[in-house]
């Protein structure tokens, strides 16, 4: 039988006993630990190997680990990787310091062993669990992402990252400038249709509004149902780009007279498409053209 994946906990920590002690440590309880003693050498190594969990120093010669942990954030790979902090410093200040540069837990020092494997196995278990429903959200076709306020994303679905990304880097991986905008509308209610985005390709997406919890923004980033669902029915169905038009506003339920006004076409014009339709798909009439149009285009919402 397969052995079970051993969880890897990186150990960002310029201090020798404490590296030696959490070493000992974690490596009883199974994992796999990886150790960095300064801020600099944990992101070139976490370029190499991914971890499941990181403990953070927060007090470290040159680069701190509040800086540490806002540059392994911006690295996308690792947004969804919990970040916990170690650290004399009690004060809230700190706590909070740690939290904003986005930390999840803390811990102060001397560190009780038994303390620090307990909070792994919570944040690990708790990050496997969203990272689940991101893929499930993912495999179905979601294209959600959260961002704050000021529209930096804070996690997205693999889907939305890849349509993101046509967008290019509009300022530290968040939203373009024209959704920012939208953004601060729509959470102070004063925006609610969705927003037209075109990305670096001259492709139109629709970015909507979801709702809100806590300090997370949920947005839906979809490529605009229109052009996707031309693009679907070109792909999957023997039509030209302009029967496809012509079907997919059939599917739609609009008469002849409806999609030449639509499209710019005359009647007779869409009737002629209509025919070409009909004897391509094998079918007689349009409305078994329309169920087959929408069969195929029924999870592009």
């Amino acid at each position: 039988m397969r052995e079970p994946q051993r969880d890897i906990v990186l150990v960002v920590d310029d201090s020798p006993d404490t590296l030696s002690f959490l070493t000992d440590a974690i490596e009883r309880s199974g994992a796999t630990v990886l150790v960095a003693v300064a801020g600099d050498l944990a992101l070139a190594l976490v370029d190499e190997i991914t971890p499941d969990i990181i403990l953070l120093d927060a007090v470290m010669p040159g680069m701190d680990g509040f800086e540490t942990c806002r540059h392994l954030k911006a690295k996308g790979h690792l947004a969804h990787v919990p970040v916990i902090f170690m650290t004399g410093l009690s004060e809230t200040e700190h706590i909070v310091k740690g939290l904003e540069a986005g930390g999840v837990d803390y811990v102060t020092k001397p560190i009780a062993p038994d303390e620090i494997l307990a909070r792994i196995r919570v944040h690990l278990a708790g990050a496997r669990a969203a990272q689940s429903a991101r893929a499930a959200l993912d495999t179905t076709g979601r294209t959600l992402f959260a961002v704050d306020g000021q529209g930096a994303v804070l996690w997205s679905t693999p889907q939305a990252a890849r349509l993101l990304a046509g967008f290019g880097d509009p300022g530290a991986g968040g939203l373009p400038p024209q959704g920012r905008d939208w953004l601060r509308g729509s959470v102070a209610g004063t925006v609610s249709a969705p927003l037209t985005l075109t990305d670096r390709d001259g492709v139109a997406h629709t970015l909507s509004f979801i709702g809100g919890t806590g300090d997370e923004i949920l947005l839906r980033l979809a490529r605009d149902p229109v052009e996707a669902g031309i693009e679907r029915l070109r792909a999957r169905l023997p039509v030209t780009g302009r029967e496809a038009e012509v079907l997919l506003w059939l599917s739609r339920g609009k008469a002849s007279r409806d999609i030449g006004e639509i499209l710019g076409l005359s009647p007779r014009t869409v009737t002629k498409h209509l025919e070409g339709i009909y004897a391509k798909l094998g079918v007689e009439n349009r409305t078994a053209a329309s169920l087959i149009a929408a069969r195929h285009l029924q999870d592009l919402g």
